[in-house]
């Protein structure tokens, strides 16, 4: 029996950026919603100084879009009042030829293509603004252990018991999977994926630069994988700092790991070929394996995925996060139209509206950084010159590159 179970409209399994984005779209109504996170809440603002090993060193490059939508949520001022960095220029270049091109957020009378923002500090930010939430429920430090679809009575619709550790149990309507790449509602409802490794390592940290970074996103190619520097904020005496990652075989991410600090700067330095000085310092560096899955449904009745959960992609173009929000974005949007409408928000119909207006953008996203990851891994002298071409083709239709440059950045 059920008539006991604490009753929820939406149960967000997960409380990242994506869960904690949900809740703060459906907060300030009369939906009630519970967010269910496994580990602990932020409890208190992250530490923003100059220290390299101060930064995450998990770092988003929100595009206009993301920065729009968070606007909307209400939480873009916590952020500014926390640490972020706008740049106004990418800079990309091939590291195996002469191609290059630059991208400048004037060419389209932009003040900027985007934001880097520390993951902690837009987690933080979104859950500062729940707290006080009078129809959002944050419960943490809870596992869930299984999720089970029922129907009382004579409804054919399920309401979704979920079961968590510590004997307890809520249910739902509608339950949102944004518990990751590895999300348990996905592989525990059957959601099918197509997916593959790459056989690469992405490695992440911080570090330290000679030179300043121009709020310029430095970006090179090589055959072994790409490595980008992100600009952000200087210090308090002047020092220059980027966050980076870098793609790279197995093989050569486990040699990069073990390198020493000044090996691993030296290494960094002639990869990037000097283009912001000398690399002299680097925080932690933390290595992960780089996967690229697509769920081929995101919604059931009454369960919906949403960011990671639903598809993950390389991260070479740093737009898993804006796939993400644009996600929460949009089923957001329809559950409350169905919800004003009085339609019932776990209805399969309404889902799907979402699923159709977001699986088509996601795989046309998905399928250019696949052909980019292809095209910039191979060595020969043929592909080498078709990149140039491309480049300077690229950069000289101007109208082409600014279409490139507003897709980008999710403006029109």
């Amino acid at each position: 029996m059920t008539q006991n179970i604490p009753a929820f409209d939406v149960a967000i399994i997960g409380s990242g950026i994506a869960g904690s984005a949900l809740a703060c779209a459906l907060n300030n109504t009369d939906l009630k919603v519970v967010v269910i996170e496994g580990g602990t809440l932020p409890d208190q603002a992250p530490t923003c100084d100059s220290r390299l090993d101060a930064f995450d060193p998990r770092v988003s490059a929100l595009t206009r879009a993301s920065e729009s939508f968070l606007e909307q949520l209400g939480i873009w001022p916590r952020i500014s009042a926390l640490r972020s960095q706008m740049f106004d220029s990418m800079y990309v270049w091939d590291g195996e030829g002469t191609g290059n091109i630059q991208f400048d957020a004037r060419e389209i009378h932009q003040s900027h293509l985007g934001t880097l923002v520390e993951n902690r500090v837009i987690v933080y930010s979104l859950v500062e603004e729940l707290q006080m939430s009078p129809n959002v429920k944050f419960l943490q430090g809870v596992k869930v252990r299984g999720i089970v679809s029922q129907t009382v009575g004579g409804d054919k619709h399920p309401t979704h018991v979920i079961e968590l550790d510590q004997d307890r149990q809520v249910k739902a309507g509608l339950v949102v999977g944004a518990d990751g790449a590895n999300s348990f509602v996905r592989q525990t409802m059957d959601f099918k994926t197509r997916e593959w490794d790459y056989g690469h390592h992405g490695l992440v940290c911080t570090i330290q630069t000679e030179k300043p970074h121009q709020n310029t996103a430095w970006q090179r190619f090589m055959h072994t994988g790409p490595c980008a520097l992100l600009p952000l904020p200087d210090g308090e005496n002047g020092e220059h700092f980027c966050s980076i990652v870098w793609s790279a075989s197995v093989e050569e991410a486990n040699r990069l790991m073990a390198l020493d600090d000044q090996e691993f700067c030296d290494t960094l330095t002639s990869a990037t070929e000097s283009c912001l000085g000398n690399v002299v310092g680097a925080s932690r560096r933390f290595s992960f394996p780089l996967r690229q899955r697509h769920a081929l449904d995101y919604v059931q009745d009454g369960i919906a995925l949403v960011a990671d959960a639903a598809h993950t992609i390389h991260p070479l173009a740093g737009q898993g996060i804006n796939l993400g929000l644009q996600d929460v974005r949009v089923l957001a949007e329809e559950l409350l139209r169905a919800h004003r409408s009085g339609h019932r928000i776990g209805d399969l119909r309404v889902l799907s509206r979402y699923q159709r207006r977001r699986k088509g953008d996601n795989l046309m996203m998905m399928t250019v950084m696949e052909g980019f990851k292809h095209l910039f891994g191979q060595q020969s002298l043929a592909v080498s010159w078709i990149r140039h071409l491309g480049m300077a083709g690229v950069g000289q239709v101007v109208p082409l590159k600014r279409q490139i440059m507003k897709q980008a950045m999710g403006v029109r």
